[in-house]
């Protein structure tokens, strides 16, 4: 018997964890409305304050390694709700703090937490349901990362608007204490298990290697090409390191031998590309219409919302649609789609009524739900038991990255076209969003050497 075991029905298993997901996907985007009034309050500037976005996303995704080995050695209900608590506390952290430098520090524990919770509440997710169920159980951890990034400027609008910034983190606090007392009565724990000692050397690699990556990214714009490329080499360094000496280690910190295995290969690296184009319109969306096309922020952020409207109604297709088309159909086709919804984006002008915009945007949130849902149940379909702890915190960290690169990467571009520009033009969101439309394309290939079998005992297809 599993230490996840539920002792209350079923579906009260995914309730819990998705409430804790969507807390921690939530929290990377519920900020960027709140920039302004936080910079006023904490007497710095807006560009200052990406530091308190970068830095959750980043501590999000440099931690989640550590994750698998803590919930093997002290066990998931120990865990997840020790990263309930984390989280809960440094939410509390935020919502005091009165400068940027405190609010970057309990920024970064706030990430710590999110870290434990995402990749350890799938593996509950993953002993709790057998691999016929899969599909259903893990529309339960998509659905959140769909939605919570797309609320959360329209929440965070509101709240502001209408309580206080600092009313963005206190919001955390009675979900994260409902959280931890469910996941302490209804997740059964057995007794550790005995691991292997934590690859602390392959962890500081990878960690510093990932950080100075994300860090290249940000500068561009702000930094010479000189210390770009600089910055750039050496991460690229540390992480070729890293898997060089990956490969004489019997139990890496991060097991990129999973990434050989077909089924979890393709979908977590060619879906990767999906996720990093699909992801970036979180960050460039609100950025068009209030910069691009004049809107208020509350008027931006209920049309962006619209967007999470077709995550249920993906979640009730998927299933059927794999067991007539398959994983390779349904990925391929949906990249196609991903790549037209993002070319889409750029004929938005002044000119185009908002019942347009939002028939868009709610086209762009099914084709992103479908994408998805399907790379990330393929990726855990033929993965063998005893490695998916591993499995979960190496998809959780590249799901991960994907977000703090979309929006990366579209920042980035917004800087190439208008560079010291304070409000990018209209045609500068274009040509980004032409520029994204390609990143799918480029999965295609890779979606195209699935086989017929390949996660063919979840989704049902006749092979």
């Amino acid at each position: 018997m599993s230490d996840d075991t539920p002792h209350a029905p079923r579906m009260l298993i995914p309730l819990i964890v998705a409430i804790a997901f969507l807390m921690e996907q939530l929290d990377v985007t519920i900020v960027t409305t709140a920039i302004p009034d936080m910079a006023r309050a904490l007497h710095t500037t807006a560009v200052q304050m990406s530091l308190a976005v970068s830095a959750y996303i980043l501590t999000l995704a440099v931690f989640i390694p550590l994750s698998g080995w803590c919930a093997d050695r002290f066990g998931t209900r120990r865990v997840f709700t020790a990263a309930l608590a984390v989280f809960t506390f440094g939410s509390a952290l935020c919502g005091m703090a009165d400068s940027l430098a405190m609010l970057v520090a309990t920024r970064v524990l706030q990430g710590l937490g999110g870290a434990m919770m995402t990749p350890v509440g799938r593996l509950i997710l993953l002993r709790s349901f057998p691999r016929t169920q899969l599909v259903r159980a893990m529309t339960y951890t998509t659905l959140p990362a769909i939605v919570g990034p797309v609320i959360g400027p329209l929440l965070g609008g509101y709240i502001t608007t209408y309580l206080s910034w600092r009313w963005i983190f206190y919001i955390n606090l009675p979900f994260g204490l409902i959280g931890m007392l469910l996941a302490y009565r209804f997740v059964t724990p057995l007794p550790a298990k005995e691991v292997p000692p934590f690859d602390l050397a392959g962890f500081a690699l990878f960690g510093v290697g990932v950080g100075l990556l994300q860090f290249s990214m940000e500068g561009v714009g702000h930094l010479s090409w000189v210390a770009l490329t600089s910055v750039a080499a050496v991460a690229v360094g540390l992480i070729l390191g890293f898997a060089w000496r990956g490969r004489a280690q019997a139990h890496p910190a991060v097991d990129l031998g999973l990434l050989r295995e077909r089924a979890f290969g393709i979908a977590t690296m060619a879906g990767g590309l999906c996720r990093v184009a699909m992801n970036a319109p979180v960050y460039l969306l609100p950025l068009l219409l209030q910069l691009g096309l004049g809107m208020s922020p509350v008027a931006s952020g209920s049309l962006t919302f619209l967007s999470a409207f077709g995550a249920p109604l993906i979640r009730v297709v998927v299933g059927p649609a794999l067991r007539h088309l398959g994983f390779r159909s349904l990925l391929i086709g949906s990249a196609l789609a991903c790549s037209g919804m993002l070319a889409s984006f750029a004929l938005i002008g002044p000119q185009t009524s908002h019942l347009r915009i939002a028939a868009v945007i709610v086209l762009f949130g099914l084709v992103r739900s479908t994408q998805f849902m399907t790379s990330n149940t393929l990726a855990y379909a033929d993965v063998e038991p005893w490695r998916l702890s591993r499995a979960t915190s190496l998809g959780g960290l590249l799901q991960q990255l994907t977000v703090s690169f979309g929006v990366s990467f579209g920042a980035a571009l917004l800087g190439l076209f208008a560079p010291n520009r304070l409000a990018p033009a209209l045609s500068t969101f274009h040509a980004v969003f032409f520029i994204l439309a390609g990143l799918p394309l480029l999965a295609l290939p890779g979606f195209a050497r699935l086989r017929r079998a390949d996660g063919a005992i979840v989704s049902g297809h006749p092979v």
